[in-house]
């Protein structure tokens, strides 16, 4: 998961791109960078960090221009480093040219081998690389031919931004795995890859860019180009958990979506207990639906410390362990002598609900009662989301009383697929759920060794 911000054509470009991707921090919080064009040239700053301590003033004088493209990054493809931090720079036979890049190519791998096997050099290790070399290979007249090709030949999860010295142009991958945004700033285009960053910037909602869309912007308007058409994939772990709540996702509120999880997850999965506590943030909206839906008190029993990083993305173990311990901490006297619903968004490995379960006991609570608002995360994802080994996930090898007895749990319960999709009537279709079902809409080619078990769409 990544976060991408473009603005063609406004006086305040760097800063704007700056607020965009402050917005989308959750997104990603390894590296950051800004490239801007001032009409001749572009101008790139990257750097690892977060977005505060990346940018100050002095960064922004030597950021000028009227469009900026930026992005945050956690990694999912290539190593945390700053080679490869994006938006990825370059200058080719036609002129110079960035990208940012939000998702997960799976036949990059294998379009990588064939430069190579002719000679051609890589900078980094992202995926994201090779569609600036299919980019600079083809032998196409215009810019946005030479896009069309390149996306022609890879396959995967990708939400774009390109920047050159006069045109930005966006794209979104035919099943629309990835979200991206249009918005309008006094005549100004904005993409972003969540609505909340049009909301900061004060942005006008235009539209979501659709799948498999190629949007160009230059001196003489915005040009919509489409690539050919495929089934849609949603990827629908954005509204478990990535997106924030405050976003809408092709038209959908996300914060709508996480409570009516919570209502089915209470439908599905009662309990007697005394009140319903989130695990924060992301289990808020959930816990608010289950105990609406219930009718047991809603109390914030776990509060975190928002100086800590999101700990599901942090690269290291050893990081995302030492967070669990300093990022959330009951309250004694709400919890003591009672009985626990205890919300979250999703079980991976098991040891961060273990830690957090027994907070809670320590705490004095009486029974905890777990439940998950989101099925069993079965399998890894490939098309942008950091997910472990299969053999890492705990719900993979074992069943849910297996599971339960491991975090210590009186009840765990998780939500059924089919309610997943209350807000579609029980439909799945326009969605990937692999991680859930192992269906996986888009053939792995950098990964037969998942052949075996996957489950490929017409």
């Amino acid at each position: 998961m990544c976060g991408i911000v473009g603005i063609y054509n406004h006086p305040e470009a760097a800063k704007l791109a700056y607020l965009g991707l402050y917005a989308l921090q959750h997104r990603g919080q390894e590296s950051g960078g800004i490239v801007t064009s001032d009409g001749l040239r572009l101008h790139s700053h990257r750097q690892m960090g977060l977005v505060a301590d990346i940018f100050s003033e002095e960064s922004f004088k030597k950021l000028p221009g009227n469009s900026a493209i930026g992005h945050v990054r956690y990694s999912t493809a290539g190593s945390s480093e700053l080679k490869n931090c994006q938006p990825f720079v370059v200058d080719y036979s036609r002129g110079g040219i960035a990208v940012a890049h939000n998702g997960n190519l799976v036949n990059a791998m294998a379009v990588r081998a064939e430069f190579e096997a002719h000679g051609s050099i890589f900078q980094s290790t992202m995926d994201t690389e090779v569609i600036i070399h299919l980019i600079a290979s083809s032998k196409q007249n215009s810019l946005v031919e030479r896009v069309q090709f390149a996306l022609n030949r890879i396959k995967g999860a990708y939400s774009l931004v390109f920047l050159t010295e006069t045109r930005m142009i966006v794209a979104r991958d035919p099943g629309g795995f990835r979200p991206l945004v249009l918005g309008d700033l006094h005549g100004s285009p904005v993409v972003v890859s969540e609505s909340c960053a049009l909301d900061l910037i004060e942005a006008k909602y235009v539209r979501d860019i659709e799948p498999g869309e190629i949007v160009v912007f230059d001196k003489d308007g915005a040009h919509s180009f489409k690539l050919p058409e495929t089934k849609k994939h949603h990827c629908i772990f954005e509204y478990v958990y990535f997106a924030r709540p405050d976003s809408k996702i092709d038209g959908d509120n996300v914060y709508d979506i996480r409570k009516g999880f919570g209502h089915q997850l209470a439908k599905e999965h009662p309990v007697e207990a005394d009140i319903v506590v989130p695990v924060p943030d992301s289990g808020v909206p959930a816990a608010l639906g289950y105990a609406e839906a219930s009718g047991i008190p809603f109390q914030m029993g776990l509060i975190r410390n928002h100086y800590v990083g999101r700990t599901f993305i942090e690269p290291e173990d050893s990081i995302r362990h030492f967070g669990v311990k300093i990022k959330l901490n009951p309250i004694r006297d709400l919890i003591q002598g009672k009985r626990i619903v205890l919300v979250d968004d999703s079980i991976v490995r098991g040891t961060t609900s273990r830690k957090i379960i027994k907070m809670v006991r320590d705490a004095g609570a009486k029974e905890v009662h777990f439940r998950i608002s989101s099925p069993p995360t079965k399998w890894p994802c490939f098309y942008g989301i950091d997910t472990p080994d299969r053999k890492q996930l705990i719900a993979a090898t074992h069943e849910i009383d297996e599971i339960r007895r491991y975090i210590t749990a009186d009840s765990l319960a998780y939500l059924s697929t089919e309610s997943l999709y209350w807000f579609q009537k029980g439909d799945s279709k326009g969605f990937c759920d692999a991680c859930f079902t192992g269906r996986f809409p888009v053939p792995l080619t950098d990964h037969p060794e998942m052949t075996q078990f996957s489950l490929w769409e017409d």
